[in-house]
């Protein structure tokens, strides 16, 4: 038997490897941008058209390179950040392995443009499939520019399973943004099909956040900082009140490097214990400054994995000047002492105060249950109330007309003997029209089988639910107009998503119109959900859909449906009266899926007859 093992060809080689650098557009722009900023870069420009699928270009004047280092650029393993292994534990760069151009290569048709400052002409290099077509001399400014076409062309498996455009620009948005967060002394802009989505200038971290996520989000910030012999830790959290259940911005970043740490994030969350409701999320951007030497980036193929040498300590660290920072916050007196121009009002001095005070005349000898004193249908003269002057006849036996009264009422609210467990198939016409509500949760209600009990949020939930889902297919959602329009204002990877869901949210009965720069004028609102906060509204359906993704087809329909659904539900707590009761539970009914939420939780239970009967044996 002849030997079978082989070298792969380099093409086949870096085709492999791009398949864990190069996984998305998104990627390709996410390592074009960290060369351009480890190339001492001031400003970078990142053009996409088609969310990346088509082109991409990206743009920086930083060194730039030779005509040799143009075309070596390209080979794997080929870098100018480490020379030996040592260095890899003394990293102050965002790229050290030598495989993203290569990689990119391989899997889309490159053209690189570049020159070094002090050269009079720069080089171009064409490479596609990893071999390259053409390398000439051009005139172009200095540093480097990357024009990336038809990404995947050779690999038609992979280009096929590329998510819609609308996710595929919000991966680039995510990548961008996490880039830009972390080097607020760069100028960054983003444009996507012509359309101008960032355009950053130098400026304070602080400012750099607000210009990025908008400005409602600088009055929720709380600066971190604190330096020790482990860590230098700093940044912004925000405070307390601002809790949200989605949609909270949160990142990590050591030494200049994205990073995601499960770890610390537990640990900011136990520094917010007993400060925020259970299940909910703060906002973070929080910044470590590490000796290289102590932490290991090479760990996973997009280096978003970090491992360090001290976790536990500086665990510690972030829980600690967390709470210190909310321990500021919270001594900041919330009075305002700026009097100047105020009305000067007297101070209230009881001694000088000359008013005659009311008397009030109390009969100590008054008994509302003494006959002499009262008449039945007659006022008293020491008091308001009417006593009837038989009232001990209320407490003796119940004459025949009261039993008859009694016996009718039971007949309608008594449990029968005979039991039966729930099904969606049963009878409820024999159930009691009479409800009682447990502590502002359940609704507890007679019927054949026992006693029903009802969760009153979860069975509103299916009500909308299936009702704003009719309006999404039918477009016929009715629409309350707003007496004032509200304006909204949303960062672009929160506008994307709601030009994608436009016409469902129209469908609803929202109207929602463009006003350009990510302002959005809201002037009206779908029926039933008056009294709600228009804006949370549509920032929680808005949440849903980037967590769990906004396809076009009926499951985002069922997301959008659902997610009005909870917000204009009632509340846990609410009182509710009889006949309200009453008309929830018809309208459950009503449903084709009564006894469970859309998201499989159980809405009704059943206390069988049986079961009772015996808590009383």
């Amino acid at each position: 038997m002849g030997d079978i093992i082989h070298l792969l060809p380099d093409s086949v080689a870096n085709q492999i490897a791009a398949g864990e650098v190069i996984q998305r557009p998104a990627s390709v722009i996410k390592e074009l941008v960290e060369n351009a900023v480890d190339a001492d870069a001031k400003r970078i420009d990142v053009v996409v058209v088609d969310a990346g699928k088509t082109s991409i270009l990206v743009v920086d004047d930083g060194k730039g390179m030779t005509e040799t280092d143009a075309r070596l650029a390209f080979e794997r393993h080929a870098t100018s950040k480490i020379r030996q292994a040592s260095d890899l534990f003394a990293l102050s760069t965002m790229g050290f392995r030598g495989e993203a151009l290569a990689s990119i290569a391989a899997v889309a048709q490159v053209e690189l443009r570049t020159r070094q400052r002090d050269a009079e002409i720069g080089t171009c290099v064409s490479i596609a499939a990893s071999k390259v077509t053409s390398q000439e001399p051009v005139a172009c400014s200095p540093g480097s520019s990357f024009m990336i076409k038809n990404l995947f062309f050779n690999i038609p498996a992979r280009r096929k399973f590329l998510k819609s455009n609308q996710t595929e620009l919000g991966n680039i948005l995510q990548e961008f943004e996490r880039v830009a967060l972390v080097h607020p002394d760069i100028s960054f802009s983003l444009t996507h099909n012509d359309s101008m989505m960032f355009s950053l200038s130098p400026s304070s971290l602080r400012q750099r956040i607000v210009n990025i996520f908008g400005r409602k989000l600088n009055e929720q910030l709380l600066t971190v900082e604190v330096e020790t012999t482990l860590v230098k830790l700093s940044g912004f959290v925000a405070k307390p009140e601002f809790a949200r259940k989605k949609g909270s911005h949160q990142y990590f970043f050591v030494n200049g490097r994205y990073m995601k740490h499960a770890y610390f994030h537990k640990a900011v969350m136990e520094a917010f214990d007993q400060l925020i409701p259970v299940g909910e999320q703060v906002s973070y951007f929080l910044y470590f400054e590490v000796d290289p030497a102590n932490i290991d980036v090479n760990i996973h193929p997009t280096k978003t994995e970090i491992k360090f040498e001290n976790e536990l300590a500086i665990w510690q660290i972030i829980i600690a000047a967390i709470k210190e920072a909310l321990g500021r916050f919270n001594a900041v007196p919330a009075i305002d002492f700026d009097t100047e121009g105020r009305p000067d009002l007297p101070v209230f001095e009881e001694s000088k105060l000359d008013v005659e005070r009311p008397v009030t005349q109390i009969n100590p000898d008054f008994n509302p249950f003494d006959s002499r004193s009262s008449s039945y249908g007659q006022r008293n003269t020491n008091s308001t109330r009417y006593v009837p002057s038989h009232w001990e006849e209320l407490y003796g036996a119940p004459t025949e007309a009261a039993s008859a009264s009694f016996e009718q009422y039971s007949s309608e609210t008594a449990v029968p003997d005979e039991g039966g467990l729930y099904e969606e198939s049963a009878d409820f016409s024999d159930k009691s029209t009479q409800h009682y509500q447990y502590k502002g949760r359940y609704i507890m209600t007679a019927v054949k089988s026992g006693l029903m009990i009802i969760d009153q949020q979860r069975a509103h939930i299916r009500v909308l639910f299936d009702r704003f889902l009719e309006q999404i297919r039918s477009h016929h959602g009715a629409s309350q107009g707003l007496l004032f329009p509200e304006i909204i204002q949303l960062p672009p990877s929160e506008a994307i998503v709601l030009e994608h869901l436009q016409d469902e949210l129209h469908a609803l009965g929202f109207d929602l119109q463009s006003l350009g720069g990510g302002s959005y004028s809201l002037n009206a609102i779908p029926s039933g959900t008056e009294g709600l906060h228009a804006e949370t509204l549509i920032r929680n359906i808005i949440d849903t859909a980037m967590e769990k993704g906004s396809d076009i087809g009926d499951e985002i329909n069922n997301r959008l449906a659902l997610a009005l659904a909870r917000n204009a539900s009632i509340v846990p707590g609410q009182v509710l009266s009889n006949e309200e009761m009453e008309a929830l539970v018809d309208s459950l009914f009503a449903c084709s899926t009564p006894n469970y939420t859309p998201d499989g939780k159980v809405i009704i239970t059943i206390l069988e007859q049986d079961n009772i009967d015996r808590l009383f044996g």
